[in-house]
C-alpha cells in the first residue's frame, strides 16, 4: 500500500504500453454514499489511480467547475474526517490507488500525524497539497514518509529551471505537471511551449510525468501524452458525473489510454 502501490500500479500500466489516466472527483459531490460506486466505476473504466478532492472553503487552485462541486459537497456536510471514514469502510474492496487533493489548512486542523495515520487506515496512497510550497514542506514530509504516503509535487510552467530541479528531485508517485497558467478547468488548446516543458520534465525525472489542468477531451490527452506519461482530468469528469453522463466518462478514459 501507500507510495509503493502507486509506483507499482503506474509502472505495470506503462510496461503494458498504456498511458496513465488519473480522473479527479470531488468527495461528497452527490453524497458520500455514492463515493465507492464512483471509484469502482472509474477503476473498471481503466483509470490508473483516482485523485479525490476534499472540499474546502478557499480552493485557490480550483476553477469554476470544481469550486461548484466543492460547494455542493460542503452543503452535503462533507468533511475530511467523514471522507477518510468512508474510504476506510471500503478500502478492502478496492485495488486502485487513491490520491487525496487537499489544502494545508484542513490537514493542519486535523492534526498532521493523525492525518497521515488515518490516511493509511483508509487506503490513501498519496496526497497533493497545492498551497504548500517547497520551503514549508518540512511541516508534513517526515509524517508522510513514516507512513509511506507519497507527497506528489506540482510543477508549474512559470517555474525557473533551478526550482523545477528541486521539485523533480523530491516528488513521489508522479510529477504533476500543470500545463496551463491559471486554475483548473477546460481549455481549447495547449500551446507548443507546454510540449517543450513536458519533454524537459521527462528528462529531469524518472518518476512518471502527468499533465493536468485544462485537459478535457481524449484528443488533448493523446496530444499531451506524446510528451509525457499521461494526464490528470478533473473538471470534465466532475461535470460529466454531475450531469449523469457516465458513458461519456468511460469513452473518454478508454480513448485516452
Amino acid at each position: 500500500m501507500g507510495r509503493d502501490l502507486l509506483t507499482s500500479t503506474f509502472q505495470e500500466k506503462l510496461d503494458n504500453q498504456q498511458k496513465l489516466f488519473v480522473p479527479y472527483i470531488m468527495a461528497g459531490d452527490g453524497g458520500l454514499n455514492i463515493l465507492e460506486e464512483r471509484i469502482t466505476f472509474l477503476e473498471e473504466c481503466g483509470a490508473s489511480a483516482i485523485e479525490l478532492g476534499i472540499p474546502f472553503s478557499d480552493p485557490v487552485a480550483d476553477g469554476p467547475t470544481i469550486q461548484e462541486a466543492g460547494k455542493r459537497a460542503l452543503e452535503n456536510g462533507t468533511t475530511l474526517t467523514n471522507v477518510l471514514e468512508t474510504l476506510q469502510d471500503s478500502c478492502q474492496r478496492r485495488f486502485i490507488p487513491i490520491i487525496l487533493m487537499t489544502y494545508i489548512n484542513p490537514i493542519y486542523t486535523y492534526g498532521i500525524e493523525a492525518f497521515a495515520r488515518d490516511c493509511v487506515k483508509s487506503g490513501v496512497d498519496g496526497v497533493i497539497v497545492p498551497d504548500l510550497p517547497l520551503e514549508e514542506e518540512a511541516l508534513i514530509v517526515e509524517h508522510f514518509q513514516n507512513h509511506s504516503i507519497a507527497l506528489i509535487r506540482l510543477a508549474a510552467l512559470t517555474s525557473p529551471e533551478e526550482r523545477l530541479n528541486k521539485i523533480t528531485e523530491r516528488t513521489e508517485g508522479f510529477l504533476y505537471a500543470v500545463s496551463v497558467t491559471g486554475t483548473t478547468g477546460a481549455r481549447a488548446t495547449h500551446k507548443d511551449e507546454v510540449k517543450e516543458y513536458l519533454q524537459n520534465l521527462k528528462l529531469m525525472t524518472k518518476t512518471p510525468v502527468l499533465a493536468g489542468f485544462g485537459v478535457s477531451n481524449s484528443q488533448q490527452a493523446n496530444d499531451l501524452g506524446k510528451y509525457c506519461d499521461g494526464v490528470v482530468v478533473g473538471s470534465k469528469i466532475v461535470d460529466l458525473f454531475h450531469n449523469d453522463k457516465s458513458e461519456e466518462i468511460k469513452k473518454l478514459i478508454e480513448e485516452s489510454i
